[in-house]
């Protein structure tokens, strides 16, 4: 069996089993062509690779100048592509047991401050309430309004935001069920605010395309609804007013923000883990820097010798 058929497989299980999205799939499928590339260069195939194999195609990505990052997702898609073929009887053994990742120094996620999101919400709000706008301006700019109340109040990952449901605008509860990576659903918080932003920007929408589909962010996209490239653009125009670095600015930082204020201002971090839909804490605890902080403030201004000398 080839390489390629051996990866269709894999593929199609993920997609089957884990209800892994198109996005997911696209991502390892990319990197799997990668690896099968180097693979038919080294005149070997996914069920004869060795560990000095795999390590030699890790060495390879180092010699084209990958971050760290880029090379551990890598060598992750290419530990699950072997895991499987080894529990599914095609392989006689995992090459990648013995292959370690590339170590990499700890990054932390770029964040926002609590005031410099609030000058965004504002700018934003601005925008839309803008009296000489045309109706399609504030329709653009409600829109705006309207997906960043909503994602700093829930910190949905930007797929989950843009492909939001109209319903979620017309929910008369506190919260949204949302499905999320390997369609588990969740439950995130809606504040007072990004429920009236909701509300505000669908009366414009249903204002001006009555026949519109079922998104609440409908664009003229092969997906039928706001692209995270349009919403990411979009985000930094307003950054741009707001007088923030655009550099600095994503939708995904909103999410850090989102994860962070909240372990400021003294969440657990277990339930942020279950805000974020994260499956295992071990990805939250990227935010344990804002708990570090936190610990060492409340032991410098609560401890009994902590204004002495010694």
């Amino acid at each position: 069996m080839s390489g390629a058929r051996h990866a269709s497989l894999f593929l199609d299980m993920l997609a089957a089993e884990r209800g892994a999205s198109k996005n997911t799939l696209d991502a390892y499928r990319r990197d799997l062509d990668d690896y099968l590339a180097y693979l038919r260069e080294a005149g070997s195939e996914p069920d004869k690779a060795a560990a000095a194999t795999v390590r030699g195609f890790m060495a390879s990505l180092e010699e084209r100048g990958l971050k760290a990052t880029s090379a551990s997702r890598r060598l992750s898609a290419v530990r699950q592509f072997h895991k499987f073929l080894y529990v599914e009887g095609y392989a006689a053994a995992d090459p990648t047991a013995a292959v370690s990742a590339p170590k990499r120094g700890r990054s932390l996620p770029k964040v926002l401050s609590v005031e410099q999101v609030d000058r965004l919400l504002q700018v934003a709000h601005e925008e839309a309430g803008r009296e000489t706008a045309s109706p399609a301006e504030r329709l653009r700019a409600a829109r705006m309004a309207c997906l960043l109340e909503l994602l700093y109040a829930t910190g949905l990952r930007v797929s989950e935001l843009i492909s939001l449901p109209r319903s979620a605008a017309k929910t008369r509860e506190r919260f949204l069920v949302v499905r999320g990576k390997g369609a588990k659903e969740r439950l995130v918080p809606l504040t007072e605010a990004a429920r009236e932003a909701a509300r505000t920007y669908l009366a414009l929408l249903e204002e001006r395309n009555k026949t519109a589909g079922s998104w609440l962010f409908p664009a003229d996209s092969e997906s039928g609804h706001l692209t995270r490239q349009a919403f990411a653009r979009d985000l930094k125009t307003v950054a741009a007013a707001a007088g923030l670095r655009t550099d600095k600015i994503s939708p995904h930082v909103l999410r850090h923000a989102f994860a962070s204020h909240l372990l400021q201002n003294g969440a657990d971090l277990r339930v942020v883990q279950e805000l974020l839909g994260h499956s295992d804490i071990s990805t939250t605890q990227i935010y344990t820097h804002v708990l570090d902080e936190r610990l060492k403030s409340m032991v410098r201004d609560l401890h009994p010798l902590s204004g002495s000398d010694g």
